[in-house]
C-alpha cells in the first residue's frame, strides 16, 4: 500500500485529489494539510510514503517545507504538484532533491503513474519542466570539464537528462540494466549527487551532455 499525504491550501483541490486516488488499488490517502508547516508536522509524526506538495501556500510555503522535510526525513518521496513553472522555482526545488515535479494540469492517469514511479524510486518531471532543463543545454566545448566521467557515463547521463528509464538506456546502448545501474552509481559518486534528478540538474548546470 502506498500511503500518500496531500499538502495544498485549496480544500476543493485536496478533495478532488483524494477522490481520484481513493479509486486506485494500492494507494491510500492518509492525511491532508493546508500549508507547509502542516506538511512538516505530519512528516514528523506520521508514517507515509509520498507527499504531494503544492509550492504556493500561506505561512511556510512548499519550498521551505520541502527543504525541512528533505533534511529531516529522506525516506519520504516528495512529488511537487503546482501551477508554478518559473525557471527559478523549478531549479530551486530540484536542487533540494525532490522526487518529482508536476504541473497541476496533469491528467489523473499520469498523476497516479507518477506516484507509483516515485514510490519505486524513479524521479518524475513533467514535460514542461524537462523542456526547461533541456533548454539550458548548449553544445559544450571540446575542452569542457567532464567531472571525471567516462564517455560511456556521459552517454548514460545524456539519456538520464532525457528522462529515459534504466531499461530504455540499456536497450539503446545494448547493455544490461545491471550495467546501467553500476554506471549510474559511479555517475552519482563523481557528481556528488544522490539521485537521477540531481544528476540531470547538475548536467545542465555544468553543460556535461550534448543533445542533438
Amino acid at each position: 500500500m502506498i500511503r500518500v499525504v496531500i499538502a495544498d491550501d485549496h480544500p476543493l483541490l485536496r478533495e478532488g485529489l483524494r477522490r481520484i486516488l481513493e479509486f486506485e488499488e494500492g494507494i491510500q490517502v492518509v492525511c491532508e494539510v493546508g500549508d507547509g508547516q502542516g506538511a512538516i508536522n505530519v512528516s514528523r509524526t506520521l508514517d507515509f510514503d509520498i507527499l504531494l506538495m503544492d509550492l504556493n501556500m500561506p505561512g511556510v510555503n512548499g519550498l521551505e517545507a520541502c527543504r525541512v522535510i528533505r533534511r529531516e526525513n529522506e525516506t519520504i518521496g516528495i512529488l511537487v504538484l503546482t501551477v508554478d513553472d518559473s525557471d527559478e522555482k523549478v531549479f530551486q526545488v530540484l536542487q533540494l532533491g525532490v522526487a518529482g515535479y508536476l504541473l497541476k494540469d496533469v491528467d489523473p492517469k499520469t498523476l497516479i503513474d507518477s506516484i507509483r514511479k516515485v514510490h519505486a524510486g524513479q524521479p518524475i518531471l513533467s514535460p514542461a519542466v524537462t523542456g526547461k532543463l533541456l533548454g539550458q543545454l548548449v553544445h559544450p566545448t571540446q575542452n569542457r570539464d567532464t567531472c571525471g566521467l567516462s564517455d560511456r557515463e556521459l552517454q548514460i547521463l545524456t539519456y538520464v537528462v532525457k528522462g529515459s528509464s534504466n531499461r530504455e538506456i540499456g536497450q539503446a546502448l545494448f547493455i544490461s540494466e545491471k550495467t546501467v545501474k553500476n554506471h549510474l552509481s559511479s555517475i552519482f559518486r563523481k557528481l556528488a549527487v544522490e539521485d537521477r534528478t540531481q544528476a540531470a540538474l547538475k548536467a545542465v548546470k555544468l553543460k556535461l551532455v550534448q543533445l542533438d
